[in-house]
């Protein structure tokens, strides 16, 4: 037998099938189980995996269309008896990638807006549910292909290597970290469709920074992300105390995630590394609420504190929900929903989680 696990949106996303892939070879001990996946950080993610056979990563976006059709046709030579398009992909365009490929059976979730292209698309549908998590909503696939979970419990699974376990405690030892209490921070959002509105803003963070380090003489701030947020970043270190203020520097998500789990706290708003921060078991992770959230994309598994946003007061799915659009409202209302979040409710909750 041969399996495909479809997961084309976001880096934390493809931890949300990360259970399902632990699943499928519980399952199916003796299948070829594959995965397909969008984003250098998602195949990072998978790297490693011992219930995976294969990854397969391209950026089908930044592709010319000729190309990306030619790997997809490849994909198809392969004759999957079965393709899964994990949960969050509302986009009509995902399932059009697995009707491509064209595995006798492609199970999907049902979403808004496409019902009579959907069973065009793929052949097995359930619908998603805002109430459980999207590893939980993944895991209802199982039942569409005459299977069941089998393991105990569920949870990300990103599988790091001892050499990256030993660079993280490099960057303590030579930042001279060791005993201090090490706050992590994200201050990105995404980049695709208006998600980078749900950003908080940069001068809060640099204003929280200031506040928690000049207070606590115990407390280093480690900035975490990508080249999207080095502009960022060189904002927050121009403005704050250089000796408790730190970048990030490593050569992909797998230090990252190795970094991250030498952090005591770690801040964000709901964002792959906040589900990195998950995965690591931070003991003190902190989210600050946007628009986008909602339950099927909480840190799945371990504790955490949400600073309210009195802007978007329990209407979140009224700002977004999984039918393939953006943040719904206009660029400034997005903004002035995000700087709703003031500094010291913030500050407050990470206090907190610093102890």
């Amino acid at each position: 037998m041969k399996l495909l696990v479809i997961s084309l949106a976001g880096i934390g996303d493809t931890l949300f099938a990360t259970p399902l892939i632990h699943e499928l070879r519980a399952n199916f001990p003796g299948a070829t189980i594959d995965a397909l996946v969008l984003w250098r950080g998602a195949g990072d993610v998978l790297a490693g995996n011992p219930h995976l056979n294969r990854v397969h990563q391209r950026n089908l976006i930044a592709e010319p269309k000729l190309t990306a059709l030619k790997f997809l046709l490849g994909l198809r030579r392969e004759r999957y008896d079965a393709s899964f398009n994990t949960h969050p992909q509302s986009r009509v365009h995902y399932r059009f990638v697995a009707r491509i490929i064209g595995a006798r059976t492609r199970v999907s979730h049902s979403y808004h807006g496409s019902p009579l292209l959907d069973r065009l698309l793929v052949n097995r549908l359930r619908p998603q549910d805002y109430a459980r998590h999207a590893i939980e909503n993944n895991l209802a696939l199982l039942e569409l292909f005459d299977a069941k979970p089998k393991l105990e419990r569920h949870g990300y699974e990103l599988f790091l290597t001892p050499a990256e376990h030993e660079w993280a405690e490099g960057f303590i030892t030579e930042k001279k970290l060791s005993g201090r209490k090490l706050l992590g921070i994200h201050v990105g959002s995404g980049g695709t469709k208006n998600l980078a509105l749900r950003r908080w803003p940069l001068v809060n963070y640099i204003a929280l920074v200031n506040q928690l380090t000049r207070a606590r003489a115990d407390v280093s701030v480690i900035l975490f992300g990508g080249p999207e947020e080095e502009r960022d970043h060189a904002q927050v270190l121009a403005q704050t105390e250089p000796t408790k203020v730190f970048q990030q520097a490593t050569k992909d998500l797998r230090e990252a995630a190795a970094l991250v789990k030498r952090c005591h706290a770690f801040l964000s708003v709901d964002t792959a590394l906040m589900h990195v921060a998950a995965a690591m078991r931070v003991p003190g992770q902190v989210v600050i609420e946007t628009p986008t959230w909602n339950k099927p994309i909480e840190p799945y598994g371990n504790p955490f504190t949400l600073v309210k946003n009195p802007a978007v007061a329990g209407r979140n799915l009224e700002f977004y929900c999984y039918d393939g659009h953006g943040i719904r409202g206009l660029d400034e209302e997005i903004k002035q929903c995000m700087e709703s979040v003031t500094v010291d409710a913030v500050l407050g909750a990470v206090a907190a989680a610093l102890g």
